[in-house]
């Protein structure tokens, strides 16, 4: 069984959000580059407060702690995993043959009755049998909002756009903070806990990846390297729709969850993704300071993020 020992650790820039406001350039040109090289970097003192991830961390294990019977009542096959339940081993990566080894459940944008994103985004579920459950998730989606604004006008002015570029790029976005458990693994299990992917989104924003098992897979070299935040830390990467939007100046890489080494098999691994995504109209269409006689556009064709996401759901056979 493969397992999360022996790759070497990623070089990936490891930044401060505090320092940004006192250097709002050194703090976008690390950023930038650890995107451009790696697709990867770990951002400390997000602002996201610890009591709040400590909530949601202990939410979500009495969440995959239901039976199993309980859990499945909110499970909606057909909706592509969008909100509530997603059971064991459903999801698959792009073009892999096993499953991953995880469940899942999906939180979304809470909108107002009669929005014009309500066809394309489904209301939430909530867990009758959690009552805390609802704010807290609430609460941690409003800061993981707040964090990656501040994460999107650093990536921005690296660009050498205005640094408020995204704002409206990703207001009402159609954003789904996802909480993973990887349960225990057996020594004679099929597959990983999650296949070698790429995110679909603009960036994602991850807490939880300090239990070892990250790893991204470096274009340059071909080989798998850890990503190994400290505890508490954001480990953030590019997705697929600003890849895109970028003409792959930023790089979105591909990265798996290995398998415990043996000593850690028995234990359960935890993690809350935020993928925030741009609204479902915005037109993704490259750059045109990403465009140049050695970078021709390779993405020629325009599509509207919700399309975009609609093409790569059917991809993972979540739909």
């Amino acid at each position: 069984m493969e397992t999360a020992l022996d790759a070497p650790p990623a070089t990936v820039a490891s930044v401060s959000l505090a320092g940004e406001a006192r250097d709002p350039d050194g703090f976008a040109a690390a950023l930038g580059a650890s995107f451009e090289r790696y697709g990867f970097a770990i951002v400390s003192d997000h602002g996201i407060p610890a009591e709040l991830i400590a909530r949601a961390e202990a939410a979500a294990k009495a969440l995959f702690a239901l039976p199993e019977a309980a859990k499945r009542a909110y499970h909606l096959p057909g909706t592509g995993g969008a909100r509530g339940y997603t059971p064991f081993g459903t999801e698959a990566a792009k073009d892999a043959t096993l499953v991953d080894l995880k469940e899942f459940w999906h939180v979304g944008r809470e909108l107002p009755a009669g929005h014009r994103y309500a066809q394309v985004m489904a209301p939430n579920l909530w867990p009758a049998e959690l009552g805390e459950f609802r704010d807290t998730m609430l609460a941690l989606y409003a800061a993981f909002e707040a964090t990656g604004a501040r994460l999107l006008a650093a990536i921005a002015r690296h660009l050498g756009l205005a640094p408020d570029f995204f704002v409206d790029t990703v207001d009402d976005g159609n954003s789904v903070m996802r909480l993973l458990h990887y349960p225990p693994v057996p020594a004679d299990a099929p597959g990983i806990r999650a296949g070698a992917h790429e995110d679909i989104n603009t960036i994602t924003l991850l807490l939880g990846a300090e239990e070892a098992g990250l790893q991204l897979l470096d274009r340059d070299s071909g080989r798998w390297l850890a990503v190994s935040p400290k505890e508490g830390e954001l480990a953030v990467n590019v997705g697929d729709m600003l890849q895109r939007l970028t003409n792959n100046r930023l790089r979105s890489t591909t990265h798996r969850v290995m398998n415990p080494a043996p000593e850690r098999r028995g234990h359960s691994r935890y993690s809350m993704p935020f993928f925030l995504h741009f609204r479902p109209d915005y037109l993704i269409e490259t750059l045109p300071s990403c465009v140049d006689a050695d970078h021709p556009d390779l993405y020629p064709q325009p599509i509207t993020a919700h399309d975009y996401l609609m093409q790569r759901l059917r991809e993972i056979r979540l739909l």
